[in-house]
């Protein structure tokens, strides 16, 4: 449980972190970018990393903050999951993004955790990249290039691997509001509160104007493959079904063609498409099983 041995740089700007990254990359160096260190120093003490050197960028304030920024809400990386948390603008106005962070491990860790390590680290089981996906937000990295943007759709490549170039920080995210007739849930089973998720489920539902028919859902599926999924079948299958604040057993009556029937159609093709892992938590029918169970939760939540 000891780390590896390695160099130790805490750049006073964001723009000196750009700059100590791109030398490093030019001389062929293997650099980590340190922030809350929640994800990091794990994998280091495990010895799964053995970068040369850790650039913490921790203290730079430029990186941190909430800010209402018209059509969307822009988060900063170094913004801790407690301060996202705490954020009224984020509560009202991006409550996915409230609702996933309340699930993200303990106090202890949320104090420390930054909203930007847990996206850059990019693990399947990890509960932000889930909601990225599921809220189409963009990614701000800087380099000494310049900055560009990415979408959260093309930002999580692999398992622990993203679209971030050698030399660039994530600077943010660009988080869209939905707007009216949305409504947000995520479920999520885990053995402990500690642990990562054996399987979550991020649920954006938009109903009609009469408030119980599904028009639009965008359902994001945590550590059912090697980077977060988007369930586009049960997407698609939902649209225009039913839902009621009571529940999935009261979504309707009578046959096959009942809303409750329909919901449960739909939410079944949750794992379509998927490529769940096996570990001590459980094997791929048994994460397979998880999705569509916490896919109907969700989505009935997210509908009331």
């Amino acid at each position: 449980m000891i780390p590896p041995p390695f160099d130790y740089v805490r750049p006073g700007s964001l723009d000196e972190a750009c700059r100590v990254l791109a030398e490093a990359d030019e001389a062929g160096e293997d650099v980590k970018v340190l922030a809350g260190g929640q994800s990091l120093l794990p994998l280091l003490r495990l010895r799964l990393a053995y970068p040369s050197a850790l650039v913490d960028v921790g203290r730079l304030a430029e990186l941190r903050g909430v800010e209402d920024r018209g059509d969307h809400v822009f988060v900063g990386a170094l913004t801790t999951h407690d301060e996202v948390l705490r954020s009224e603008v984020v509560r009202e106005l991006v409550p996915l993004l409230a609702l996933a962070t309340a699930t993200v491990a303990d106090p202890a860790v949320r104090h420390r955790g930054t909203f930007g390590g847990s996206l850059a680290h990019a693990d399947p089981a990890g509960d932000l990249p889930a909601v990225a996906l599921a809220l189409d937000c963009v990614l701000v990295v800087r380099s000494g290039e310049g900055e560009r943007e990415i979408p959260a759709a093309g930002f999580f490549v692999d398992y622990l691997e993203s679209a971030l170039e050698p030399g660039e920080v994530l600077v943010g995210a660009r988080v869209p509001k939905l707007g009216p007739g949305w409504g947000f849930h995520y479920e999520k089973f885990h053995r402990t509160a500690q642990s990562w998720a054996t399987v979550g489920v991020a649920a954006a539902v938009r109903l009609g104007e009469d408030g119980g028919v599904v028009e639009e859902a965008r359902i994001t599926l945590t550590n059912m493959g090697p980077a977060p999924v988007r369930a586009r079948a049960a997407e698609a299958a939902l649209v225009g079904v039913p839902i009621t604040p009571s529940g999935p057993g009261s979504l309707g009556s009578g046959g096959p063609a009942s809303g409750g029937e329909r919901l449960r159609h739909a939410c079944d093709l949750a794992d379509e498409g998927t490529s769940p892992p096996t570990d001590l938590h459980g094997d791929p029918a048994y994460r397979r099983h998880l999705a569509r169970v916490l896919t109907r939760r969700a989505v009935v939540a997210a509908g009331r």
